[in-house]
């Protein structure tokens, strides 16, 4: 019999399937749920054990580990269902990107029903969640680090605890923040190359060893050729898609508001990513904002 915790796994899709995957190959026994067949479907088929609800998912288990769209489904799980069927001092471990008050929240609704609490958003996508080399920026107490390891290691490469309730909700805002401004950056110097007639390798032969050097232009460059694994070259597949940028960039929006802040490249990435996105572009790599910015419909 495993010494491991068991694991209440709710949130099957794109990136919660190949988490428990990871967790599955690593010799945990986990009971999942999704509020979507095909997704309860995929994981049975990978020989994950599924239950019929989410409050099934959190009976007898060490570990319930959330990965939902949204805070208020974080909330509404925890305060309808997750918390009272769960047994006393399980640890509610909140993946999701959410809003930095809502994962507060939720830590105060689960220590507040006898149980412990940590916010661990991921960063890496897709290919990062199935490869096992998601970034986790953890908030947690200090004498839970050990045991939230221990299992995040199977699905990351990187945990980085940042702080108390929340704190890895706030890295992760901050993050994205950086990251949606970096790329519509990227993008406006491959328009601005291609309109002063650089060839794109050339231009990213420069940027990517000088000091415009991201993430935006190494790993994801917007333009196809110079790095052959970026959703550049199979027409702006995700990836991450746009959709989930405008989500992240509205929580940074929020946040920005709320610590009042004057963040006006924040603010106005927000808006971009939200308006290519509700253009029809929603699930559109982010990368595939160049476009937009090309033609000049933003």
């Amino acid at each position: 019999m495993s010494d491991k915790p068991v694991i209440g796994f709710l949130g099957l899709g794109h990136m919660g399937l190949p988490m428990a995957i990871n967790l599955h190959r690593a010799g945990y026994q986990l009971k999942g749920f999704d509020v979507v067949p095909a997704a309860v479907q995929a994981a049975q088929d990978a020989g994950i054990e599924t239950v019929g609800s989410g409050a099934e998912a959190a009976v007898d288990v060490d570990i319930v580990l959330t990965m939902f769209p949204s805070g208020q489904h974080v909330l509404d799980a925890y305060a309808q269902y997750l918390l009272k069927s769960a047994k006393p001092n399980t640890l509610f471990l909140e993946c999701s990107t959410i809003d930095v008050a809502q994962a507060r929240q939720a830590a105060e609704l689960a220590v507040a029903a006898g149980h412990r609490s940590a916010d661990a958003p991921v960063s890496g996508g897709v290919v990062g969640a199935e490869a096992g080399t998601l970034t986790f920026m953890l908030g947690a107490q200090g004498e839970d680090l050990e045991e939230i390891t221990a299992v995040l290691e199977h699905m990351g490469k990187r945990i980085v605890h940042c702080g108390g309730y929340g704190a890895g909700q706030a890295a992760k805002v901050c993050n994205n923040m950086l990251l949606g401004i970096s790329m519509i950056g990227a993008a406006e110097a491959f328009v601005l190359g291609e309109r002063l007639g650089l060839e794109h390798q050339a231009l990213y032969d420069v940027i990517s060893s000088a000091s415009g050097q991201c993430w935006a232009v190494t790993t994801n460059c917007p333009v196809p050729g110079p790095v052959p694994t970026s959703p550049a070259n199979r027409d702006y597949q995700p990836g991450f898609a746009a959709a989930l940028m405008a989500k992240d960039l509205g929580l940074a929006a929020s946040a920005l508001e709320h610590t009042t802040t004057d963040a006006q490249l924040g603010s106005l990435a927000a808006a971009l990513y939200r308006k290519f996105s509700d253009e029809g572009n929603a699930g559109t790599d982010f990368s595939g904002i160049i476009n937009a910015i090309r033609d000049g419909s933003l």
